[in-house]
């Protein structure tokens, strides 16, 4: 999806794969603990959600997808 990195785009991987680990963990039972540079994500993914009030949804339902398509190759 990226086209270059700092980009809104990139921005939005960014943060289907946040929610994907973050979903995938919860799926497993892992604790994680958020690491320093996760706050270096933050101000642009409030960026992208600002301009697009349905992007966390979307990020959301994309990261499900993911898990699901991990969990399938189990």
């Amino acid at each position: 999806m990226a086209k270059r990195f700092g980009d809104d785009v990139y921005a939005m991987e960014e943060l289907v794969a946040e929610l994907g680990a973050a979903f995938q963990c919860a799926e497993l039972g892992i604790s994680s603990e958020p690491r320093a540079d996760h706050a270096q994500y933050l101000a642009h993914w409030l960026t992208v959600m600002k301009a697009d009030k349905k992007a966390i949804f979307t990020a959301a339902a994309k990261a499900s997808e993911a898990v699901q398509f991990i969990k399938n190759l189990q």
